[in-house]
C-alpha cells in the first residue's frame, strides 16, 4: 500500500511539470467542450455546426469526436473509420504520428479527429491508469498549436471520455433541451465541472448554455425557456436554436448546415451562435 502511496505522488510531481509546460502551450488555443449527459439535446448537432461557424468565420478549428457512437464523424466521412487514425489511437495507442487522426472535412479550415467505436472501451482499456484523465490533453498539446479553436463532442455520459475533454479544455458549452425534462442531470454535470476544477483543470469555465429544439409556439417550451434563463442567468446563450427539419436531414448528406441548407432558420442561428463565441472569447 505505501508504494502504491509512494506511487501517487511521484506521478503527481511529474505531472504537475508537465501540465505547466501543456498549459503554456493550450493557453494559445480555446478549446470548447460541448457537453450533457443527457442524450438527444442536439450536442453532436451544436458541436458540428458550432464548429463549422467558426471556421467559416475564418477560424482554423479542429473537431475532436469522442464519442463511441461517432455521429460527429459520420456527418463528414464516407466508409469506416480506421482504428490506427482515430482519437481511441490517441488516447489508448500512443501513435507516433498524432496528425494520423487528422482528417479534412468539406469546410474550409475545419479539420476532424474522428472516433471509431473502440472509444466505448477506453475505460476498460485505461482501467487504473493514473495518468488517464489526462491522455486528451497531452495529445492537443502536442497536435493544436495549428488551430485558433479546438471543439470537443463528448458522449451522453460522465465517464472517462467526458472527463478527459473538460480536463483539456478551457470552456464548457451545455446544449440544454427546450422540453419538460430540460435540467435533467444538470445537476450531475455541474457537480463534475466542479470536481474537475478543483482537482485537474482550474481554468475550466462554463462559457454557455445554449437552448435547443426550441418551439416558440408551445406555452411549455416558452416556460421552459424562461427557466433555464432564470436558473443559468447570463450563462445563457441569447441565441435559441429553434426545432428545424433541416438541421436533422444535413448529417445525412454529409454537410454542415451552411451548406446543405444555408437559408434555413438553423443555419441563421448557429451563425448567430457562432458570432456570440467569439464575441464572449474576444
Amino acid at each position: 500500500m505505501f508504494s502504491l502511496f509512494k506511487k501517487a505522488a511521484k506521478l503527481a510531481t511529474k505531472r504537475s511539470k508537465k501540465d505547466v509546460k501543456s498549459q503554456t502551450i493550450l493557453e494559445k488555443i480555446l478549446i470548447i467542450t460541448i457537453a450533457n449527459q443527457k442524450g438527444g439535446v442536439g450536442k453532436t448537432t451544436t458541436a458540428i455546426n458550432l464548429a463549422s461557424a467558426l471556421a467559416l468565420a475564418k477560424r482554423k478549428v479542429l473537431l475532436v469526436d469522442l464519442d463511441p457512437q461517432a455521429n460527429t464523424t459520420m456527418s463528414y466521412m464516407q466508409g469506416e473509420v480506421e482504428l490506427e487514425q482515430s482519437t481511441y489511437a490517441w488516447l489508448c495507442d500512443n501513435p507516433e504520428d498524432l496528425s494520423a487522426a487528422f482528417s479534412q472535412t468539406s469546410v474550409e479550415g475545419l479539420t476532424l479527429a474522428p472516433a471509431h467505436i473502440s472509444l466505448a472501451r477506453v475505460e476498460q482499456q485505461l482501467q487504473g491508469d493514473l495518468e488517464a484523465p489526462y491522455r486528451l490533453k497531452d495529445v492537443l498539446s502536442k497536435v493544436a498549436s495549428d488551430f485558433d479553436f479546438v471543439i470537443i463532442d463528448t458522449p451522453p455520459t460522465l465517464g472517462l471520455l467526458t472527463v478527459n475533454a473538460m480536463v483539456a479544455s478551457s470552456q464548457l458549452i451545455i446544449p440544454i433541451q427546450s422540453s419538460y425534462f430540460a435540467m435533467e442531470g444538470t445537476d450531475d454535470l455541474l457537480d463534475t465541472v466542479e470536481k474537475i476544477k478543483r482537482r485537474t483543470n482550474p481554468n475550466l469555465e462554463i462559457m454557455g448554455v445554449v437552448v435547443t429544439m426550441y418551439d416558440k409556439r408551445t406555452v411549455l417550451g416558452r416556460d421552459i425557456l424562461a427557466q433555464i434563463r432564470e436558473v443559468f442567468g447570463v450563462k445563457v446563450f441569447q441565441t435559441v436554436i429553434t426545432r428545424n427539419v433541416r438541421l436533422e436531414e444535413s448529417p445525412a448528406y454529409k454537410e454542415s448546415i451552411f451548406s446543405f441548407a444555408p437559408k434555413s432558420s438553423g443555419a441563421q442561428q448557429y451563425m448567430k451562435l457562432g458570432r456570440e463565441v467569439l464575441k464572449r472569447v474576444s
